[in-house]
């Protein structure tokens, strides 16, 4: 707990940042030792000014520095450190990890240490998911989680929740990394997700107890999310998302960068096909991710298909062929096809009942 108040009280310190706490614990280990040094000795420390160095002499809010602590002991949150051997290497590695983690919920395996860290994904992409980018999240998401692969995101909408809920289905490790306090739930329908994760999995801050959502805490989360994986995927994302920033932080601390390719129509393929465009690796299945970040997987056989098709007829592999990951109503299908009216409907049923097909409201269907 003495410990921890120090921690805590550096990091209040005015104008002491990530990096230049990062310094400082590089020089004197541990932030007690920062208070008890000489203002002097302090100004030596590269980026450090004497002004700085008399502010960390000067400080004095212990008191806000201790109902802090009492705060977390009440919220069953607890502080993971540079200084901590549990602090997850990967996140060690970056430019600038966040001195101190709030964290909830299980400690998994990327809390070992660099030797015995486990393999961990970043999934990104936008909160607006079509109907592809719902199914292919959900599928790759399973997939990575039953292998072992732990699955990192930001709990937003969208893509987040997706992979995260995908994880827990599998029976694998999940971590959310939010953009504000471990108090506020956001959004705030993810509610029960929030009490699975914590449950089973873990949810990460950088942000001390009541920091809310505003929008310039989320690109420093996503430092974090990529900082915490051995590489990024990204599914769905506009030009302009974040999960772009996400990438482009991932390939700067020096991780794998993975997109997944979509309809060149569409305005949520645009990111990830700039990305593969920038040398990003085009994911088709789980193996494509798995070869990069498991070494085992380097030396196996790859697997394709695990499961065969269905045995389609003709007209079957017509209509179906005609279907798409985006919902297509039945009179599009009808034209698409130049099936008639009086026998689609027979096709479509038959491709359901294949597990091939899904019918949705308003006589729209997907390809499954």
């Amino acid at each position: 707990m003495q410990e921890s108040r120090y921690w805590l009280a550096l990091k209040q310190v005015p104008g002491i940042g990530n990096l230049l706490f990062k310094r400082l614990i590089e020089v004197y280990k541990t932030p007690e030792a920062v208070f008890d040094a000489a203002e002097l000795d302090l100004a030596q420390v590269e980026g450090l000014s004497l002004n700085l160095a008399k502010a960390i002499h000067v400080f004095d809010d212990f008191d806000v520095v201790d109902r802090e602590l009492e705060a977390l002991e009440k919220a069953s949150v607890s502080l993971l450190t540079l200084g901590d051997p549990a602090y997850p290497a990967r996140l060690l590695a970056i430019y600038d990890p966040p001195p101190v983690l709030y964290v909830k919920g299980i400690l998994l395996d990327v809390n070992r240490g660099s030797e015995d860290e486990g393999p961990t994904i970043a999934v990104v992409g936008t909160r607006k998911t079509t109907a592809y980018g719902r199914r292919v999240t959900d599928r790759l998401s399973q997939a990575l989680s039953e292998q072992g692969v732990t699955i990192v995101s930001g709990f937003a909408r969208g893509v987040d929740s997706i992979a995260h809920r995908a994880a827990l289905n599998a029976g694998g490790q999940t971590i959310a990394v939010l953009g504000c306090g471990l108090d506020c739930i956001y959004p705030p329908e993810h509610k029960k997700l929030y009490q699975d994760i914590n449950e089973r999995g873990l949810i990460v801050s950088e942000f001390p107890l009541g920091t809310p959502p505003v929008a310039h805490n989320f690109p420093k989360r996503n430092r974090i999310i990529s900082g915490l994986s051995l590489g990024c995927l990204v599914v769905e994302a506009g030009l302009k998302s974040g999960s772009l920033i996400t990438a482009r932080l991932a390939m700067e601390q020096g991780r794998e960068v993975f997109a997944v390719p979509g309809a060149i129509d569409s305005v949520l393929s645009a990111g990830p096909h700039q990305l593969i465009a920038s040398g990003a690796k085009l994911v088709q299945t789980v193996d494509d991710i798995l070869v990069e970040i498991l070494p085992q997987h380097r030396s196996r056989p790859l697997v394709v298909d695990a499961l065969p098709l269905p045995r389609l007829e003709p007209a079957e592999v017509l209509v179906f062929e005609t279907l798409s990951f985006e919902p297509k109503h039945i009179d599009v299908l009808i034209q698409e096809s130049k099936k008639p009216a009086s026998s689609i409907s027979g096709v479509l049923l038959t491709l359901e009942l294949k597990g091939l097909a899904r019918q949705m409201a308003g006589q729209y269907y997907v390809k499954v």
